[in-house]
């Protein structure tokens, strides 16, 4: 047998990375990602150290600016961090805390009582991703300043003004070669800063849009833009209410079942523990978790406790009341959370999460907190509201008896297949190719358009499932109504994979699935209601990047024998005037019209329509089916020069929200809806 190969391996190998220099070498451990939720992350980092000086009663007030050039400002009237000299690092702590991992004031001793993070690294981390960071403390009389490029610092700590104020304004550029997208989300950074503001009671947050503002920044002041009268968005948010009120907001457009909301707040096992709920019309449960109000989107212990608590007192108060019976069986946690709308927030000295980006909690003893704090709360809630506790659990009951009926129904979809050897639905035209890699599935509306795609597509790789109609809209429907409706089924065993309990993503047919519908209210009404169908029940499919919407063009624009394709009115406009073609030269045509083009030899093309001469033609496609197969192989379906929209979790998210605005039960939400958006619709008669 042969010996292995031998290679000099030594000390000088073994790369030691130094200061801040791992972060920039492996980014996606310390904030997730280097896309846009990354990027966010850094924001979130430096205001939840101004979060945490609130939530120690250091601090009542917070402005968050984004300014020009993507730059963020975030300010806090806090102590300031200090700036003398640390014993261990022999530089400033101000130093310390932005180039030294796991420094800050939340380990030990008596800087904090309850933080947000526990790693300390989140503005050292900050720092190093970003091109330029300043950091100005204002403490102790006077205003101290530093500055940083992609992590290392230009100068020493130094005093540069007297200054009675207190507090810190840290101001960054995220850097452009570390991240992909350097654009903040305004909707997002203020959705974020609303549920903070109702979390921290007595807190004034402010958020500033000011990339588009060109005036001088006075850095004299700690709060600068406040005063300033800008034509720029901005928020402001200041609640007392707490998860009340935060409920409240979650609650916003839909029915509740009982009016007064559910609260508690006690300590015990020294942990904080504050829950608030309501149960609504709804199908749906919203659980959103808090630990030192940093968010957990993946739950963790204390949700756990909650749910566990929750599913044994609404068990044991039905059966001791007789409103479940003993033949109707246990409900289950999820038959206790449909149309459930719960905060769950817990503050506790020495959080251990799973990673740094905090999406779960894992501290044992914050489980056994809220458990013991929340059920006994609970349960006393019952005893005391007797008919909202008959209004929950009555709900909860009719959720166990769907969840069995959708069972049978799910079961009889599956067996039905799997007995018919998963037959394919008639009106998929199925590609040839049986790799889901290179596979991709196009759900497009009508016959029409059905034709027209299954001539234009690559047989190889490309299926067409038509549909005929809109689909069930989900949004109120339980599992076993959506899966009696034809449509629904058809594109189920299309996909492969299942539903429920039963969903095997490993089984999915094609890696592409590809919405393709009419540029009209009807297409944008049926794209909704396929996105709400996946958000809420092939949510894997979403973040997995499988589920795309194909970007047809609008418009056909022909000159001689040119023919470009403009897929916006802007687009459009941008075409004529690129061509020199003056407005008088343009002809307008229907698409169900055909204009023959035959140029004579040395001059320009001309285009008779509606009897008039231009040099122009223009069709406004109105549906996929009025495209001939090659047209729309060429805008619509061919890989090389396509457009398609990657649909992300969040976009899923919208749809589903504005269709229940839309859609729902509750007339007044949908009144506002229409009022506020009227001015932007877009009427094609």
């Amino acid at each position: 047998m042969d010996s292995p190969k031998t290679r000099k391996y030594s000390a000088e190998d073994i790369v030691v990375l130094e200061g801040l220099e791992p972060v920039r070498k492996r980014p996606g451990m310390y904030i997730g990602s280097t896309g846009t939720d990354g990027l966010h992350h850094l924001l979130v980092e430096i205001f939840d150290n101004s979060r945490d000086e609130a939530m120690n009663g250091f601090c009542n007030e917070i402005e968050i600016a984004l300014l020009p050039g993507n730059a963020v400002r975030i300010v806090d009237n806090g102590t300031g961090i200090p700036v003398d000299i640390h014993k261990k690092t022999k530089v400033s702590a101000l130093e310390t805390v932005l180039t030294v991992l796991h420094a800050g004031g939340k380990f030990e001793g008596d800087g904090y009582k309850i933080s947000g993070g526990l790693h300390g690294v989140g503005a050292s981390v900050v720092n190093a991703l970003s091109t330029s960071l300043k950091a100005e403390v204002h403490r102790d009389g006077g205003k101290y300043m530093q500055e940083y490029e992609r992590g290392k610092k230009k100068y020493n700590v130094k005093k540069v003004a007297s200054s009675k104020l207190h507090g810190t304004v840290i101001t960054y550029q995220p850097d452009t070669t570390i991240f992909s997208e350097t654009v903040y989300d305004w909707d997002r950074v203020v959705n974020h800063l609303r549920g903070q503001a109702y979390l921290v009671k007595g807190l004034r947050i402010r958020a500033i849009d000011a990339r588009e503002y060109q005036g001088k920044i006075d850095t004299d002041k700690i709060f600068y833009l406040q005063d300033l009268e800008l034509e720029v968005p901005s928020k402001s948010f200041y609640f007392e209410g707490g998860l009340l009120s935060l409920i409240r907001y979650y609650n916003r457009h839909d029915k509740p079942l009982h009016r007064e909301i559910f609260y508690v707040e006690k300590e015990a096992s020294e942990v904080m523990v504050e829950v608030a709920l309501q149960y609504v019309d709804d199908i749906d449960a919203k659980e959103t978790s808090f630990t030192n109000n940093t968010i957990t989107p993946e739950g963790g212990m204390h949700l756990t406790g909650f749910r566990t608590a929750l599913t044994r007192i609404i068990n044991d108060y039905g059966k001791k009341n007789n409103i479940l019976k003993e033949s109707e069986g246990s409900l289950t946690g999820d038959d206790v959370r449909e149309g459930l709308t719960a905060v769950v927030s817990v503050k506790l000295r020495n959080p251990q999460f799973e990673g740094q980006t905090k999406a779960k909690l894992g501290s044992v003893e914050a489980r056994g907190a809220v458990e013991a704090v929340f059920g006994e709360a609970f349960n006393a809630y019952l005893e005391e509201h007797p008919d909202d506790a008959k209004a929950i659990i009555s709900k909860s009951i009719l959720a166990l008896k769907a969840r069995k009926a959708a069972k049978a129904a799910k079961d009889s979809v599956i067996r039905k297949g799997a007995l018919e050897g998963m037959t394919l639905p008639g009106k998929l035209a199925d590609c040839q190719s049986r790799d889901p890699e290179e596979s991709e599935i196009f759900i497009v509306e009508g016959d029409s358009a059905g034709g027209s795609s299954k001539q234009g597509r690559d047989r190889r790789t490309q299926a067409i499932l038509p549909l005929k109609g809109k689909i069930l809209n989900v949004e109120k429907a339980r599992l076993d109504k959506m899966l009696a409706f034809k449509e629904i089924k058809s594109l189920i065993i299309a996909m492969g994979v299942g539903i429920g309990d039963m969903m095997d993503l490993g089984k999915l047919r094609y890696h592409k699935i590809i919405i393709a519908t009419d540029a009209d209210v009807d297409g944008a009404h049926i794209t909704t209601l396929l996105l709400t169908l996946f958000f809420r029940y092939y949510r894997p499919l979403i973040d997995g990047g499988h589920i795309y919407i194909a970007q047809p063009p609008l418009y056909k624009i022909k000159k001689g024998k040119e023919t470009i394709y403009a897929y916006s009115d802007e687009e459009k406009v941008k075409v004529i005037k690129e061509m020199g073609v003056k407005e008088d030269e343009v002809a307008e045509v229907d698409t169900s019209e055909e204009t023959d083009v035959e140029p004579e030899e040395g001059e320009e093309g001309e285009i008779m329509a509606k009897g008039k001469t231009a040099k122009i033609s223009i069709q406004r496609y109105k549906g996929l089916g009025e495209m001939n197969p090659e047209e729309l192989w060429e805008t619509t379906m061919n890989p090389a020069t396509r457009v398609m929209k990657q649909v992300t979790v969040r976009d899923a998210e919208e749809a589903d929200k504005t269709f229940d605005v839309l859609m729902g039960s509750e007339v007044e939400p949908r009144k506002i809806f229409i009022q506020t958006h009227a001015k932007l619709a877009n009427i094609d008669v």
